[in-house]
C-alpha cells in the first residue's frame, strides 16, 4: 500500500468531486501542483483560479500550467487568498484547496497566518455552491503553525452543522505534529 501524502490524500478523495467544466480555487498556489491537478479534473470546459501572496510562486504556477498546456484553464494571481471572494460570486464556485504553510523551498518567514486564513475560509464558504467540497491541508509547527491550526479546527468546529460536513482525518501513528487534512462539504 502506498504511503500518502498530505496532497495525494486530499487529491485521491477530491478526484470523487470535482468534474469536468467545474470551477475551482487553489487558495493557496505555491508551486502549483495542486492547480494543475484540479485543471486536469475540469478540463477544458472548466476554470482554475490559483492565489498567492509571492510572486514567485505566481510565476511558477503559471509557468507549470504553461507547460502543460492548461494556460486556457487556469491561471495564478498574485494576491491573497482572504482576497479571493473578489474574483468569484457567492454560490459559483465547486471546489476550493488551500495548503497551508509556507511555499517548498521557500522563505519560512512568508507563511500563512491564522488571521488571512480564517478570512478565505469564511469567505470561502460562501462562494461554494451547496453540495460542494473544500480541503485544507492544515500543517502545525513553525512560527505561526501551531495558532493557525488551533484557530482553524476552533472555527470549523462552530460551522453549522445543517450547512456543512466538516470531516477531519490526522495521519495518527506519525510523530512529529503530522499535517491534518480536512474536507468541508457544504449542504
Amino acid at each position: 500500500m502506498k504511503n500518502y501524502q498530505i496532497t495525494e490524500f486530499c487529491h485521491h478523495f477530491l478526484e470523487q468531486h470535482v468534474h469536468p467544466g467545474d470551477f475551482c480555487i487553489d487558495a493557496t498556489a505555491g508551486k502549483g501542483n495542486d492547480t494543475e491537478f484540479l485543471c486536469q479534473l475540469t478540463g477544458s470546459r472548466g476554470r482554475v483560479l490559483a492565489f498567492d501572496i509571492q510572486q514567485a510562486a505566481v510565476d511558477a504556477t503559471n509557468e507549470r500550467l504553461f507547460a502543460a498546456g492548461f494556460s486556457d484553464i487556469g491561471t495564478a494571481i498574485l494576491e491573497s487568498h482572504a482576497n479571493m471572494h473578489l474574483y468569484a460570486e457567492a454560490g459559483t464556485v465547486d471546489c476550493i484547496m488551500f495548503n497551508f504553510g509556507y511555499l517548498p523551498g521557500g522563505n519560512h518567514q512568508l507563511c500563512t497566518h491564522a488571521d488571512t486564513s480564517l478570512a478565505a475560509i469564511h469567505d470561502g464558504l460562501t462562494l461554494l455552491k451547496k453540495q460542494s467540497m473544500m480541503s485544507l491541508c492544515i500543517y502545525s509547527g513553525g512560527d505561526t503553525g501551531f495558532e493557525e491550526r488551533d484557530a482553524i479546527l476552533d472555527y470549523l468546529k462552530q460551522l453549522d452543522p445543517k450547512q456543512y460536513m466538516v470531516l477531519l482525518s490526522c495521519y495518527y501513528n506519525r510523530p512529529n505534529n503530522p499535517p491534518i487534512p480536512v474536507f468541508i462539504l457544504k449542504l
